[in-house]
């Protein structure tokens, strides 16, 4: 996938650098857990402290481990990829996650604290039944071993292997390692040294754009990075519309004003307020600190495209020029833009290689360790204590959880190199395959949070027929002629001209289709007696306090300008 074929290896100074970044790491990672469990002895032991960090997280710690677990090599690697072969439209993903991040902030995440769920099947338990809750605890697992951490450790080990010259197989169980390290240390570890993690992250990939833009401004004679982002503008003006009209080539993966009206909505809601690998930084804090660390997070993916976008168009303009040709990126049916962002880092001088390398690889570990600690957190408090050892001790359920972090770790290792990860595409792959649950999940959490008559078998229809009306419609087009969609914008002809629906509309339709569905099961049962579980919910929770809404409006305004220039 990445540049095998061309040899590339670190410099002594890039290796010091990078063992910098491991031993501030790891030297804070041992002192934060030196100092957490040598209070009293007993706080080792204590379950919610090791998974949730309970009341240890700071709002800066909260949002910096947020970032750090969301932002992998998928982004670095495929965000940037998708720079190259689409432009700034891609940066959407982010751009729309800073106002989701808030909507989660003010709606979600106190309907959480104040029933006191620590778990997403926790919360399907309390709100729904025993069975849902188990069948998505097991669900959850599967796909965040075989799918998640896989991908992840792959992705990640491949981009390092092809920076560092290193062997594909050591990058990977070195990275293992490396995250195994700090998720041992449990939550309060992670969520500290992700402060450090994302520091080295975003000045590694500042540095990186800051590098790009100067080469595109040094090739056409002039200096400066504001010449440089002014001459990719001129250079590759289409790379810079944020909403693709219907005859653009890329519109299939982003199609129009869904991106502002959509499914893009059901993707980020998803994934930052239904999702127990992002929620848990923000379950263990009070309800101020949490919705401080979420909107500082919101301003973080403000500046990710600047990271990981612009990097991709550069790479496009030089490659537009000749300045890279088909050793690099491949060329005709071989092109693959995948390699935009290890191609710039084998170019970094001498040192910055090694900030932006350690950068890359903090991104990775940090994304690891976050989601080996959901791993461990829903094996342990869903299945393992209330199936296989209720009457277990708190320091048991420490230790299991410890064991489930090593054995998920070691599945990784040995499953990813035999998925074909490699050969599925970057940033767009993963977003669509996620795509086949997330719109039945967010149905079931969203009715389930406000909508007292919502039923468990509601919620089981959800979860079961939103995947396989996912798989209906990314299958119809192949017995059904779809070109009576195309023009409501529904539907686009793929290469071979049959006319299928983009992935983000096929979320849309699942997801409406899931709710109606919902609706009219649940006022049946109700209407026959069905009692469900309503969650403690009233308006007061929603209240934000002065600093909040400030900032929420400036990320509102940010958001309104930065869509208005690139329309």
């Amino acid at each position: 996938m990445l540049i095998s074929h061309m040899q590339h290896q670190l410099a002594t100074l890039d290796y010091v650098v990078f063992f910098i970044y491991f031993l501030i790491v790891s030297g804070y990672g041992i002192w934060i857990y030196r100092r957490k469990t040598g209070h009293d002895g007993t706080a080792e032991g204590d379950s919610k402290d090791y998974f949730l960090a309970e009341g240890s997280l700071t709002w800066w710690a909260i949002g910096s481990s947020l970032i750090a677990s969301n932002i992998s090599a998928e982004q670095f690697v495929g965000m940037s990829g998708s720079g190259f072969k689409m432009g700034l439209a891609i940066a959407t993903y982010e751009w729309m996650a800073a106002l989701t991040l808030i909507i989660v902030a003010v709606f979600f995440i106190p309907v959480y604290l104040k029933n006191k769920i620590f778990t997403m099947p926790q919360f399907l338990h309390q709100r729904y039944n025993g069975t849902v809750a188990m069948i998505m605890a097991v669900f959850w697992l599967a796909l965040y071993v075989v799918v998640n951490l896989t991908s992840i450790l792959y992705l990640g080990a491949i981009a390092i292997s092809s920076i560092a010259g290193l062997n594909l197989e050591f990058c990977l169980y070195a990275l293992a390692f490396f995250a195994v390290l700090i998720t041992l240390g449990g939550m309060k570890v992670i969520g500290f040294t992700d402060v450090i993690q994302v520091f080295f992250l975003i000045l590694g990939g500042l540095a990186t754009t800051y590098l790009a833009l100067n080469m595109v401004a040094d090739h056409y004679g002039q200096s400066g990075v504001l010449a440089g982002f002014n001459l990719m503008t001129e250079q590759a003006g289409d790379h810079f519309q944020m909403i693709f009209k219907r005859d653009n080539p890329n519109y299939i993966d982003l199609p129009g004003l869904t991106v502002l009206l959509g499914g893009m909505w059901i993707v980020n809601l998803n994934y930052w307020g239904c999702n127990q690998y992002i929620t848990q930084r923000a379950l263990g804090a009070d309800l101020p600190t949490a919705r401080g660390g979420l909107l500082f997070a919101a301003f973080l993916k403000l500046l990710m495209p600047v990271i990981v976008v612009l990097p991709g168009i550069a790479a496009y303009v030089l490659y537009k020029q000749d300045v890279f040709g088909a050793a690099e990126f491949g060329q005709g049916a071989d092109l693959n833009p995948d390699r935009a962002y290890p191609v710039l880092l084998n170019i970094l001088p001498v040192g910055l290689k090694g900030l932006s390398f350690a950068a890359l690889t903090a991104a990775v570990v940090a994304s690891l360790a976050g989601k080996a600690n959901s791993i461990a957190t829903i094996f342990t408090l869903d299945i393992y204590q209330k199936v296989l050892n209720p009457q277990a001790s708190e320091k048991k359920l420490v230790n299991v959880g410890k064991i489930a972090v090593i054995v998920a770790m070691i599945l990784g290792v040995l499953i990813a190199p035999h998925l074909g990860i490699d050969k599925k595409g970057g940033f767009q792959y993963i977003q669509e395959y996620t795509g086949f649950v997330s719109p039945g999940i967010f149905a079931m959490f969203i009715l389930g949070f406000f909508w007292k008559k919502t039923t468990s078998t509601a919620a089981l229809f959800a979860t079961i027929g939103g995947f396989l009306l996912s798989v209906l419609f990314k299958f119809l087009p192949t017995f059904a002629d779809l070109s009576f969609l195309a023009p409501l914008g529904f539907a686009v002809p793929n290469a071979a001209g049959v006319y299928e629906i983009p992935f983000l509309d096929r979320m849309g339709f699942v997801f409406l289709i899931c709710v109606v569905m919902m609706v009219i099961i649940s006022l049946v049962q109700t209407s026959r007696g069905v009692v469900t579980n309503g969650l403690e919910v009233d308006r007061s929770m929603f209240k934000t306090d002065r600093n909040f809404a400030i900032g929420s409006m400036v990320i509102m305004v940010l958001l309104t300008v930065l869509y208005t220039i690139y329309w």
